[in-house]
């Protein structure tokens, strides 16, 4: 019986060895097993993590993108707010027209760099902006025949789709997010409605001979809240490209109180807007000119009819606001008077040449334009208002002398 037990017993021991053995080796597996499996968690959720910076990246410029594209689209919506407000009339070519008061700006910035051309192939000015047989011609003809494409010289929105028998014949007013207004007349077909928005260089019409022409041609004109600018002043017909990407319209003020003067962004013009009671000798007396000056200056004859809103050039070198400027420079006259004087000998027999442009080119940069002209790069930013880093675009003219 004892040596039954004793065996038992030996047995006993040797079975519950190994299972003893084997708890802490399970006990490290499990260990092992879950480091991993959180190591595993820990790097699926480093890769969630990622993923998700780079959605919100991608979300944050999509939406960037998104708010730009709102921002144009309500700029073409409802463009050049900033000076016309909410006023958007569908009748005249003149938004201001019957009495409605309107508050010019003391000088306004209009950026013409995004201009395109409104007709295709050459361009031909048959008729310039001015007085013409007794009327006042707002605008610039430019050849076309009938059935030619013409586009829209900036991105903007339809104001003004019409027809006019005595006058413009069919017609588009077009309202542009930098302030200015241009209007096509004497159009044979419409490409667009009312109120759309249309991107420069897309065509709106097809040219023709409608209203009161003779001869197929397209009437441009170029307005800013109301008042026709020559735009031949901003625009360089023979090059397709505007003078400078900037226009400045100016609200002259004359002794501190707002007057129905403008200039335009060159300093050597300034007009006179026609106003009830006006008369040609009056003006002249006002601006310290003449009247035959300003029947040369406006095409006119003495006996002309001055009609109410009309324009008139007048020189700035006379008048009310030429002589501020003569008496800012009268007491250093003396002094400049011998290098003047100088200068002026050592320029006799030497007139000034003609301005003289280039056209920019594909390949063509300032340095290669400066060698050229026999000029500078420095003086070719002088000119032009450029500096030495500035993209040259295609098509743009550079003064160089």
């Amino acid at each position: 019986m004892k040596i039954k037990t004793l065996l038992a017993c030996c047995c006993s021991v040797v079975i519950m060895a190994p299972i003893a053995a084997k708890k802490p080796e399970s006990k490290d597996k499990e260990i092992q097993r879950s480091t991993q499996l959180m190591e595993e968690r820990v790097s699926e959720l480093m890769a969630d993590r990622i993923k998700k910076d780079g959605i919100l990246k991608d979300l944050a410029t999509i939406n960037d993108a998104t708010l730009e594209e709102l921002m144009e689209r309500e700029k073409l919506m409802f463009p050049a707010e900033e000076f016309y407000g909410s006023h958007w009339d569908n009748r005249f070519v003149n938004p201001f027209q019957g009495g409605i008061s309107v508050t010019y700006p003391d000088s306004a910035q209009i950026d013409c760099s995004s201009f395109v051309i409104p007709i295709d192939g050459q361009v031909r000015v048959t008729s310039k902006y001015g007085p013409r047989r007794r009327r006042m011609h707002r605008g610039i003809d430019l050849k076309v025949q009938i059935g030619d494409t013409i586009r829209a010289a900036f991105d903007g929105r339809i104001r003004i789709r019409s027809f006019e028998r005595r006058g413009y014949g069919y017609y588009l007013v077009i309202r542009h997010p930098n302030g200015l207004e241009t209007v096509y007349g004497h159009l044979s077909k419409f490409l667009v409605d009312e109120n759309q928005i249309v991107r420069a260089g897309d065509a709106i019409a097809l040219g023709g001979n409608t209203g009161r022409s003779t001869g197929s041609h397209l009437h441009f004109e170029t307005r800013f809240l109301g008042i026709d600018l020559n735009p031949a002043e901003l625009i360089d017909f023979e090059n397709s490209v505007p003078h400078k990407d900037l226009y400045v319209f100016r609200n002259v003020k004359v002794n501190g109180r707002r007057t129905n003067m403008y200039t335009s962004s060159d300093t050597h013009f300034v007009f006179h807007r026609v106003k009830s009671g006006d008369t040609l000798g009056a003006i002249s007396r006002k601006y310290g000119t003449t009247v035959s000056e300003l029947c040369r200056l406006n095409g006119l004859k003495s006996t002309s009819v001055l009609r109410i809103g009309q324009s008139l050039r007048v020189n700035t070198t006379s008048g009310t606001i030429a002589s501020t400027q003569q008496k800012e420079v009268k007491n250093t006259t003396a002094t400049q008077a011998p290098a003047t004087q100088t200068a002026a000998k050592a320029s006799t027999g030497n007139p000034e040449s003609p301005a003289v442009y280039h056209k920019i080119q594909s390949g063509d940069t300032l340095g290669a334009i400066a060698i050229k002209y026999g000029t500078t790069v420095s003086k070719l930013c002088e000119l032009n208002g450029i500096t030495p880093k500035t993209v040259l675009r295609l098509g743009r003219s550079l003064h160089t002398s």
